[in-house]
C-alpha cells in the first residue's frame, strides 16, 4: 500500500522560527492518493450535512463541520497517527491530545470574510501552548480566501473578548479591532499544512473566485492536561495521542481502536 502521508520531524531552525513568528508552513503532508481520499471522504460528509451553499444561511452553517474525524477514516488516521503529531510534539511537549477536528470551507459564492481573531479566544485552553493546523484540500490564495496572519502577534498573549452568554451559546463570530499593517497572506498548495499558535492573530477574506472552492481541514492539538479556562477549568476532552495525562476522562476519551 502506497503511503498517503508525508512524515517528518521539525528541524531546530523550524522550531525556532515557529516560536519567533507564531506560525510555520510545514509543506506537503498529504501525498500520492492521500489528498484525493481526504477530499472524497470530507466532501461526502459535507454534502450529507450541509448540502448546497446557501447565501442566506449563517456562517456556522456555511463554513464549519465539527468532528470530521467521526465521518472519515482518512481524517481519523491523519488526526491521531499522522505526521502532525510528531511535529506538534516538538512544539508542545511529550503529552498530547487531539483537541479539535473540523472542516472550514469557503465554497465558491461564499464571500463572507472572517475577521481578526485568536483561536484561543474561541476556547481558551491552559497551558497556552495549543496549536492550530490548517491542511489545504485546494490551492488557497487571495482570490479564494487564504489565511492572513500577523507574524509575531502571539507575543501579545491572550486578548480578552467580551461575549454575552447568548453569543457564546450561539458560537457567534469573534472579531478584534487590529492594526493590520504588518499582516501577510499565507497561500497554501493543496496538501500543504500550516501550523500556528493559539494566540496568533489571523483572518480570512471571502472567496471571490468564480470557479474554485477553498476547503481546509482544521485540527487543533493541546497539552494532554490542558483545561478549559472558560468552563470552570474542566479538562478539555480529546483523544490522548502521545504520552500520559492526569485526567482519567481524557485517558478514556475516544480510546477505542480506530
Amino acid at each position: 500500500m502506497k503511503p498517503i502521508f508525508h512524515h517528518r520531524c521539525l528541524t531546530t531552525q523550524e522550531v525556532d522560527r515557529y516560536r519567533y513568528e507564531g506560525f510555520l508552513l510545514v509543506g506537503c503532508t498529504l501525498i500520492n492518493d492521500g489528498l484525493a481520499a481526504m477530499r472524497e471522504e470530507c466532501m461526502r460528509a459535507w454534502s450529507a450535512e450541509k448540502g448546497e451553499f446557501d447565501s442566506d444561511a449563517s456562517w456556522l452553517k456555511n463554513s464549519l463541520l465539527p468532528d470530521i474525524h467521526h465521518h472519515s477514516e482518512v481524517v481519523r488516521d491523519f488526526y491521531f497517527r499522522g505526521p502532525l503529531v510528531d511535529m506538534v510534539e516538538s512544539l508542545i511537549g511529550p503529552n498530547l491530545k487531539a483537541a479539535t477536528s473540523q472542516l472550514t470551507f469557503k465554497m465558491r459564492g461564499n464571500t463572507k470574510p472572517f475577521g481578526w481573531h485568536q483561536d484561543n479566544g474561541y476556547g481558551e485552553l491552559e497551558p497556552y501552548t495549543a496549536i492550530s493546523t490548517l491542511t489545504a484540500l485546494d490551492d488557497a490564495d487571495q482570490a479564494n480566501g487564504c489565511l492572513w496572519i500577523i507574524p509575531g502577534s502571539h507575543k501579545r498573549g491572550q486578548i480578552p473578548v467580551e461575549q454575552s452568554t447568548e453569543e457564546k451559546q450561539q458560537q457567534s463570530e469573534l472579531t478584534l479591532d487590529i492594526d493590520e499593517s504588518d499582516a501577510i497572506p499565507v497561500p497554501l498548495k493543496a496538501g500543504e499544512t500550516l501550523l500556528f499558535h493559539g494566540w496568533t492573530l489571523h483572518k480570512s477574506e471571502g472567496n471571490f473566485s468564480p470557479e474554485r472552492d477553498r476547503r481546509i481541514l482544521f485540527m487543533r492539538y493541546a497539552d494532554a492536561d490542558a483545561v478549559e479556562v472558560y468552563n470552570d477549568r474542566r479538562p478539555r476532552l480529546g483523544r490522548l495521542v502521545r504520552g500520559e495525562t492526569r485526567f482519567p476522562e481524557v485517558e478514556q476519551f475516544e480510546s477505542a481502536p480506530g
